[in-house]
Formats: C-alpha cells, sequence, structure tokens
C-alpha cells in the first residue's frame, strides 16, 4: 500500500479546458527586487537631507520671548538670537493687526553673544495684537 502523502503534484492530470492553461514557472527576479529596494532607499535618504538642510538648525535662530506695552502706535518687543558668539546679526521684527495685515516693520541690528537678548519698541500704523522675528541673518550694513 502506498502512502498518500508522498505522492506528488507533478503526477495529477487535470481536465483538459477546465482550470485554463498553466504556466510554467518563471524563474525569479530577486535582484530586481533588492535594485528597486535600493533606489527608493536612496530618494527617501535625499529627501531627508533636503528637509533637514531646509528645516533643521539655522545660523540665526529668533525666538519672541514675549510683546508688551501694546498701543494705538506700537508695541515693545523682547526677543533672543541664538547664534555663534562672535557674530552680530539683524533681524526683521513685524507686527500685525486683528485682519492679519502688517503694520509695523523694522530691521533691528543685534549684538554680538551666544543668545542676545533685544527689546525694541517698534511703531505701527494702527493697533497691533501681534509681534514676531520671522527672519534673522548677518550684520546689514545701512
Amino acid at each position: 500500500m502506498t502512502d498518500p502523502r508522498n505522492e506528488t503534484h507533478a503526477t495529477t492530470k487535470y481536465p483538459p479546458g477546465r482550470y485554463g492553461r498553466r504556466r510554467e514557472p518563471q524563474p525569479r527576479r530577486r535582484w530586481l527586487v533588492f535594485a528597486l529596494a535600493g533606489v527608493v532607499a536612496l530618494a527617501g535618504l535625499a529627501i531627508a537631507w533636503q528637509l533637514y538642510a531646509q528645516y533643521g538648525p539655522q545660523d540665526y535662530e529668533p525666538q519672541v520671548q514675549r510683546f508688551y506695552n501694546v498701543t494705538d502706535d506700537g508695541v515693545t518687543v523682547e526677543f533672543v538670537v541664538r547664534k555663534d558668539p562672535d557674530k552680530r546679526a539683524t533681524c526683521r521684527v513685524r507686527a500685525r493687526s486683528a485682519s492679519g495685515q502688517e503694520v509695523g516693520l523694522a530691521q533691528v541690528d543685534v549684538p554680538p553673544g551666544a543668545e542676545a537678548f533685544v527689546t525694541y519698541r517698534l511703531a505701527t500704523s494702527a493697533r497691533p495684537v501681534t509681534a514676531e522675528v520671522p527672519a534673522c541673518g548677518p550684520l546689514q550694513s545701512r
């Protein structure tokens, strides 16, 4: 008596035309899978590098600490700029009204120091509701 577990599928005969035609097994292309995975990994690294360069640590990092003494014609802004200790900087200070319109703008020079603290009174054309320091860069001569 034969053991049915030892039978192979190669001996199984299917009725012709009932299950469609059988395909021959195709050779595996593992190299293609690895090549595609490598391309995807390189693309991911390139995107990560670009985002790091765009949004990573910057040479000048301003941060508003507070703004106060808000009047119809001005606002006082306190901010800190983190940078190389020996560099001087120029920062843009801006105020906006309740409608989002820019009502005050100034270029403020920042003294040397790793963390330079600045207090600046910004004149405005209308009552501001917020003040910000959107950008800082190397000292600009005027």
